[in-house]
């Protein structure tokens, strides 16, 4: 935990304290910014008060009184329900403004964690509960500079075996033929040899299975792929090393010199939609400007949109990227949720449009890192459908 930062942090957008609060590992972003041991047995409430100057003051059950005892502060303790009022009561004086790991509306679900009641009982205080969003986008999904260059090492891994994989693809088709859980598991063998791994499996998508965002192959679900098919793939993967971020990329590609027409215009629709994305991103952070990631999303939206597709695009354009392929920081997103918060220095997203039509779907997925004045595509940029 980096105190002093998150102090910092607090002071910056004039919040007076963060109050961490847990029982049976309820939050897992608390034992992550606070570097808490992931075995511990929580059986009863615990806080964890960090003011924005000052020194922090931990509350702890009696029978657990050993639980933040890693972190710095003092040490308060309860046993009854009272007690445990009192002592909230009177660690949260002196505070007006609290930061908890609350969303209004539950708009950013993967924060707002802390239970309605415990919302009511600090409310009851006379306190004002405030987001903890930007706070833990900070402290959650921003780099360091050794994550960065674990990205960019699984990007050159998982670029050429997703070119692989194409030919892959091609080579079986004309001699016997193959299918998505095949390819799919051929990606697999390929990650182990690679020292990569992957929280989920590859998407290997043929003809309509393409226009399911989250379609997975298995064993008895499997399509053939054959020429004059339509492939999309999707692979995400890190490097099998502590603290490793991931590389997340969608390609598509047809079995066959020749495209359909109408492939063909889904594709230009999509990585059009996928460029302005990125120039919006790229424009703002090399100008200084705050920009959030609904912003990047309306931007590709209104593209889509325009080209009178919008009935198909029925997902956010991108989401935060890190140590988990869906970390904390900001999506670029004004569909599932208006997503304010902001595009921090050394964070990482993809921008991702789909088109998903009733007969084959096209999604063309980047990822991007904002630098302190540049943000910049990490990896190779799908120009055209791969000829397989």
């Amino acid at each position: 935990m980096d105190l002093p930062a998150i102090q910092a942090a607090l002071r910056e957008r004039n919040i007076d304290a963060w109050l961490f609060y847990d029982h049976h590992h309820r939050d897992p972003i608390a034992y992550r910014v606070l570097d808490l041991p992931a075995g511990l047995m929580v059986t009863r409430r615990w806080f964890y008060l960090i003011p924005a100057s000052g020194e922090p003051v931990k509350l702890v059950h009696k029978i657990e009184p050993g639980h933040l005892d890693t972190l710095p502060g003092t040490k308060r303790k309860y046993s009854g329900w009272q007690e445990l009022f009192d002592q909230v009561k009177a660690i949260l004086a002196d505070y007006r403004d609290i930061a908890m790991q609350y969303s209004p509306n539950n708009l950013v679900f993967t924060v707002s964690l802390v239970d309605g009641g415990t919302i009511d009982l600090i409310r009851g205080l006379g306190k004002n509960v405030v987001s903890s969003c930007d706070l833990v986008a900070q402290f959650e999904a921003t780099l360091s500079a050794e994550q960065i260059k674990s990205h960019f090492a699984a990007r050159d891994a998982i670029d050429p075996i997703t070119a692989a994989a194409f030919q892959e693809i091609g080579r079986r088709a004309r001699n016997g033929g193959t299918h998505e859980y095949e390819i799919q598991q051929w990606i697999l063998e390929a990650f182990h040899r690679e020292n990569l791994v992957t929280d989920d499996l590859p998407v290997v998508a043929v003809n309509a299975n393409s226009g399911n965002p989250h379609y997975a192959p298995h064993p008895e679900n499997s399509k053939p792929i054959r020429q004059g098919d339509f492939v999309l793939l999707d692979i995400w993967g890190k490097k099998n090393t502590p603290g490793a971020v991931y590389y997340d990329i969608t390609w598509t590609g047809f079995v066959g010199k020749s495209p359909s027409a109408r492939m063909q215009e889904i594709f230009s629709v999509v990585s059009q939609a996928r460029d302005i994305g990125v120039k919006t991103a790229q424009t703002a952070v090399s100008a200084g400007k705050a920009i959030a990631g609904w912003q990047v999303d309306r931007a590709v939206r209104n593209y889509i949109q325009g080209a009178g597709l919008e009935q198909y695009f029925i997902h956010r354009t991108g989401h935060s990227i890190g140590t988990e392929v869906h970390a904390n920081g900001a999506n670029m997103d004004d569909l599932e949720i208006h997503d304010e918060r902001r595009l921090l220095p050394n964070s990482l997203f993809s921008i991702e449009p789909g088109i998903y039509l009733p007969e084959f779907g096209v999604r063309s997925e980047v990822n991007v890192l904002v630098r302190p004045q540049a943000a910049e595509v990490t990896g190779t940029i799908q120009s055209e459908i791969v000829n397989i």
